[in-house]
């Protein structure tokens, strides 16, 4: 029987394929930042190759900054003039690069960067990124937060135009921007009792921005009473007085105590309670002796506020 040979390739070589150049794809985004004292430059290492193949062998970094020069921009005579910054070890396939701000105050430096594989090839310039760099921002201090009815309030020492407030709740792995102020203080007003909060601070000036501050972290609590009540009045009946006064509006409002004291003098003492409605008659009175009325308002974490403005009524 002849052989299928139909099923089999015939194994016939092709035409031979031109060696891999090996060229690390160009980075595209190289971002800087001045803080503090230093210029932070950022890239990510390129994974793959020109021909979308995964590099093989080490690389190397040619980051250089440079004067900005006229416009428009040259990336030629930006890289004849452009000093190198050095080299470093990316981490985990990300490249930083600390950069002394000092030689730079007052001018417009561009930072750039060429990343060449084994063979020294490389794609080009990456994506150029100006920094107008200006005297160091000093670090914000004396951060403090405090508790207020509202929420958490921060303030803090700074002499930067403007800040960006970070924060970090109890159930959250990274801080994350929660405002920009053009003060030295914030209210958080987006918190809930019995979370942990943690902030820092950061000053700001155009692209610079100063080291952030030390953190600081609070528990908020429920420490704050409902309002005094307001418009208390007693009128006497045959067996009573009876007493009245404005509704409280606080959301956790939970009643009222009532306080009594002997008109001639005397201190206060609590004769009653009622859960919120806003009234209260106090029947153990003798006829024709006066006394005085005063009225507070609590919340279900035991909060109290004043007493409000007392009163003065005769029985009958």
């Amino acid at each position: 029987m002849a052989p299928a040979l139909g099923l089999f390739g015939c194994g016939y070589p092709g035409e031979p394929l031109p060696p891999l150049l090996n060229i690390p794809q160009r980075v595209t985004d190289l971002a800087a930042v001045e803080r503090g004292s230093k210029i932070i430059v950022q890239f990510t290492v390129p994974k793959l190759t020109t021909e979308s193949v995964v590099i093989k062998g080490p690389l190397h970094f040619d980051l250089r900054a440079g004067e900005r020069g006229p416009a428009p921009f040259d990336t030629n005579a930006w890289a004849a003039s452009a000093k190198s910054v050095g080299e470093v070890t990316p981490v985990e396939g990300h490249v930083r690069y600390e950069v002394a701000a000092m030689p730079w105050i007052g001018k417009e430096v561009v930072f750039a960067v060429k990343v060449s594989g084994p063979g020294g090839k490389d794609a080009g310039w990456s994506n150029p990124v100006v920094v107008s760099v200006v005297p160091s921002l000093n670090k914000p201090d004396e951060l403090k937060a405090l508790p207020v009815r509202e929420g958490v309030r921060l303030t803090w020492r700074g002499s930067g135009p403007s800040y960006r407030v970070y924060r970090r709740a109890q159930d959250e792995k990274e801080f994350s921007v929660a405002a920009t102020s053009n003060t030295n203080e914030w209210s958080d007003v987006k918190t809930e009792y019995g979370k942990t909060y943690r902030y820092l601070v950061q000053a700001m000036a155009g692209q610079a921005e100063s080291e952030p501050s030390d953190e600081v972290a609070i528990t908020t609590r429920d420490i704050f009473p409902p309002a005094i009540p307001s418009g208390l009045t007693a009128v006497p009946t045959t067996d009573s007085i009876e007493l009245a006064w404005e509704p409280v509006t606080d959301a956790d409002l939970a009643g009222y105590r009532i306080y009594r004291a002997p008109a001639a003098g005397g201190d206060f003492e609590r004769i009653g309670e009622t859960a919120q409605a806003p009234s209260f008659s106090d029947r153990k009175i003798e006829p024709g002796k006066q006394y005085r009325y005063a009225v507070s308002a609590f919340d279900g974490n035991g909060n109290e506020s004043e007493r409000s403005q007392p009163i003065e009524v005769s029985a009958p």
